[in-house]
Order: C-alpha cells, then sequence, then structure tokens
C-alpha cells in the first residue's frame, strides 16, 4: 500500500521541491514550485514513511526535500 503525504505550504513565499525527491521514488502531479497557503500530495513507495527537510538559501529561497524512509 503506497503512503500518501500531504504537504501545506503555510508560509508566505513559494517552496522549490528539490530534484532528489522524485528520485528516491516520491510521486507528485505537479513538481513545480509550492505556492503560498497551497497544499501538494506527495505518494510514496509502500512501507515507507515521509523525512522531510526545508532550508533556506537566502538568495534563492525556501526548498524541500521528502525521502522515504523505512524501519
Amino acid at each position: 500500500m503506497q503512503m500518501k503525504f500531504k504537504y501545506c505550504n503555510d508560509t508566505n513565499n513559494e517552496i522549490s521541491i528539490q530534484p532528489g525527491t522524485f528520485i528516491y521514488g516520491c510521486i507528485a502531479e505537479d513538481r513545480s514550485s509550492i505556492k503560498p497557503q497551497e497544499e501538494r500530495l506527495f505518494i510514496l513507495p509502500s512501507d515507507t514513511y515521509p523525512w522531510v527537510k526545508m532550508w533556506d538559501y537566502e538568495d534563492k529561497g525556501l526548498h524541500i526535500f521528502i525521502s522515504p524512509c523505512t524501519d
């Protein structure tokens, strides 16, 4: 069974999705930046949970990385 993870951008800035998110098996309908107050659904591989990292490059804005993890 695939894991669904909904991310809500509760900032006032767009958040870019780090490309590694998709290399490690996450799927999203839309790979573009997440706009303020927008939600984005990510589908992770079976039997995984999301590990989420967000950071701010002052000159390039906010970025998010989602990696599927297992125990």
